[in-house]
């Protein structure tokens, strides 16, 4: 999803065509919650930060969402250097969630369907280690979910391999504000990106009808 001046890629031709998005240098602070609810974070990385965000917003229990960058080495990246791929860091998403109503294994189950976790270091039409899949987790109880449920899907033979990366947890950058909820902002780039791209043809693929 390269939009950068002097990067290319699949997603920076498609948004160059439709025209440039404006950009503010540097990380944005967290979306405020709501703070009469006991929310959970959980953080996992599926290509594409625009359209991970936009598959948890639906899932009922999730409060919101953030993309950012995470799993890198480089303190406060901006969005033209994770997209370089020099910082080690992937896009990702912090999902803000009510345990009450949503559980962490639930979270889990739901990111592998909507990830090709067949590949490594890209998804979908986007390809680098800064577009790789993950899975970061906070505690032992959230490790444990993350690598039994891997285990589960090779062992039930759906998946011949799983490349997604399951690491603990690290710092979580807040990625720009044009980024937050890019779709609802840019409903018409954000849904032919994501048609272009073929996100959810290769996740029907995958896993039939979720």
């Amino acid at each position: 999803m390269k939009t950068g001046l002097g990067l290319t890629g699949f997603a920076a031709t498609i948004l160059l065509l439709l025209g440039s998005v404006g950009f503010t240098a540097g990380a944005e602070p967290a979306k405020p919650a709501d703070s009469a609810m006991a929310a959970a974070t959980a953080v996992f990385a599926g290509g594409c930060f625009w359209c991970l965000e936009a598959d948890f917003d639906k899932l009922p229990g999730v409060i919101a969402t953030e993309s950012g960058y995470t799993a890198g080495k480089t303190a406060n990246p901006t969005y033209q250097q994770v997209s370089a791929g020099g910082t080690g860091h992937t896009e990702a998403v912090r999902v803000s969630y009510d345990p009450a109503k949503v559980s962490y294994q639930q979270l889990v189950d739901y990111f592998w369907r909507h990830v090709d976790p067949t590949v490594k270091d890209r998804q979908f039409c986007d390809v680098g280690t800064q577009y790789r899949s993950g899975i970061y987790w906070q505690n032992e109880g959230e490790r444990k979910i993350a690598e039994a449920s891997r285990d589960a899907l090779l062992k039930s033979g759906k998946l011949a391999q799983v490349h997604t990366e399951i690491a603990a947890a690290s710092a979580f950058y807040v990625a720009e504000e044009y980024h937050q909820d890019y779709y609802k902002k840019n409903p018409i780039r954000y849904a032919y990106y994501r048609k272009s791209c073929g996100r959810d043809a290769r996740v029907h693929e995958i896993w039939g009808d979720k």
